[in-house]
């Protein structure tokens, strides 16, 4: 029993891990066989891992058995980011409230990290640095982690691992002219000065801004999700 539940889990942080950088691509038919074959699981661990990501979203089940990862669109992302703001910038008020010196101190490690980590990946510019996701969770985290709400927390973790999908797709639509390091500079000053409108306002910003880099016409042109996402492919 110890040894199936190791292998479910492993492929479910495998396959988590897959949907969360698009290598499972938004909307496409998810092939049990080939990923029993090419990743060692067992066809049970498999289906056992897809269905726990189902629950949380990023895959949908249909009604032969077969599973799908979750598809992106213009209007889940609008309602996604502006959900996420809320939830986080509610967050993010109570822990400047609650908030010590261990917090602010975590905060200004966390951005440190963050700010000396390359975004894109040195191998494949077109794709994020595993590094720099990794960083940027634990400064997200790091900003909201005195908040003395475990509801609150929990909603703004889910939300956060639903909006990487999105933040993914944004690499290679980047074109250099956004100071990424100076935003999340503004974002901890205004945390440790313990000015709770700024800084959430300045939040809300930070994500609008990556939210619109998918939005803009520009990049994806199309009036209808199926036109945007296809957009959003060619763009790729």
């Amino acid at each position: 029993m110890t040894k199936k539940l190791s292998l479910t889990e492993r492929a479910y942080r495998q396959l988590r891990d897959d949907l969360l950088t698009c290598r499972l691509v938004p909307g496409a038919k998810i092939n049990i066989k080939d990923i029993t074959e090419t990743q060692g699981f067992s066809l049970g661990a498999v289906r056992e891992a897809l269905s726990r990501l189902t629950s949380e979203g990023f895959v949908t089940q249909d009604d032969a058995r077969g599973f799908r990862v979750t598809p992106i669109s213009i209007g889940d992302l609008t309602d996604l980011v502006r959900v996420r703001s809320e939830i986080e910038g509610q967050c993010l008020r109570r822990a400047i409230e609650k908030g010590g010196l261990d917090w602010e101190a975590a905060i200004v490690s966390a951005a440190h990290r963050l700010s000396k980590t390359p975004t894109r990946d040195p191998r494949e510019a077109a794709r994020l640095n595993e590094d720099y996701a990794d960083a940027h969770a634990a400064f997200h985290h790091a900003l909201v982690a005195a908040c003395d709400s475990p509801w609150l927390l929990k909603m703004r973790d889910w939300l956060y691992a639903q909006s990487e999908r999105y933040r993914y797709l944004t690499v290679p639509l980047a074109h250099g002219d956004r100071d990424l390091v100076h935003e999340h500079a503004q974002i901890v000053d205004a945390a440790l000065a313990r000015d709770a409108d700024r800084a959430v306002a300045l939040l809300t910003d930070h994500l609008m801004a990556t939210a619109q880099l998918l939005i803009d016409p520009q990049n994806a042109r199309g009036g209808t999700d199926a036109e945007w996402a296809a957009g959003v492919d060619r763009a790729l």
